[in-house]
């Protein structure tokens, strides 16, 4: 059998949690405050399997801008950054952010489960009821975490670049329900310049699950490109959350500039 467990999107799921858990923090630490050179502070990094290759990660300073980013550069692999919190989704159900990806990734397609790579990746975390899912999902998780050793979140919603697909439209995990992928940026659009997003997440969460999002208990960056062996670059700026009031355009989301 070519892959007795589907890992990476179940592990994906676990990146929230470690055996000894950091603290949970109330907002996300923006990448802009600390020095470059070095993980971002309050981040820790997650690896997908120990078998695979590690993307580098680094705050550096961007020199159109002056600020401090995440430089994320992947060849051949697959792990990312990861923030505990605790937050109620209904003070704040924006979150707004930035991504600078300098190319695509040749093949990558998310809809594909051998070819599901990305330059960039934003993943929320949110805590649930695990007894409301179907059997197969809990015995899922079950098997995740004696691999991992780490306990599975509910769900995952993630923000993601992609080849093909356009802005907008949700894909679903080939390997589990609790994996939904919505894209953000799409083809060679921006390619190569800073583009800022803001999303509803709770509506998004909605309409990706069928109900309204638990606790938000963590946040996450991942660039990847193990699956099509490719190389990518990419930085992320400041990942904000945003109460409904300052929300800066109407519906669910919007590309900002």
């Amino acid at each position: 059998m070519r892959r007795v467990l589907p890992i990476l999107p179940l592990l994906l799921l676990t990146a929230c949690a470690t055996t000894r858990e950091p603290p949970a923090f109330a907002d996300v630490t923006p990448f802009s405050r600390n020095w470059p050179g070095r993980t971002p502070r309050d981040w820790q990094a997650f690896a997908i399997t120990r078998t695979k290759a590690r993307t580098e990660y680094e705050t550096v300073v961007d020199p159109a801008t002056g600020r401090v980013v995440l430089a994320a550069r992947a060849a051949r692999s697959a792990s990312g950054l990861k923030q505990r919190l605790d937050v109620d989704p209904a003070t704040r159900p924006r979150v707004a952010w930035e991504w600078r990806v300098v190319q695509l990734i040749r093949d990558a397609d998310n809809t594909d489960r051998d070819a599901e790579d990305a330059p960039v990746r934003l993943l929320l975390f949110f805590d649930g009821d695990h007894s409301r899912l179907p059997v197969r999902e809990r015995m899922l998780m079950e098997m995740a975490q004696l691999v991992s050793g780490r306990k599975m979140p509910y769900a995952t919603l993630m923000y993601i670049w992609e080849n093909r697909q356009p802005v907008g439209t949700l894909i679903d995990s080939a390997h589990t329900g609790r994996v939904k992928m919505i894209v953000a940026g799409s083809g060679v659009d921006r390619l190569g310049q800073w583009k800022r997003f803001e999303r509803d997440y709770v509506e998004d969460f909605r309409r990706a699950f069928g109900e309204p999002p638990g606790r938000l208990i963590g946040v996450g960056v991942l660039t990847d490109t193990d699956n099509t062996g490719g190389t990518a670059e990419a930085y992320y700026g400041d990942i904000v959350l945003r109460p409904a009031r300052e929300a800066r355009a109407a519906g669910a989301g919007a590309l900002l500039d």
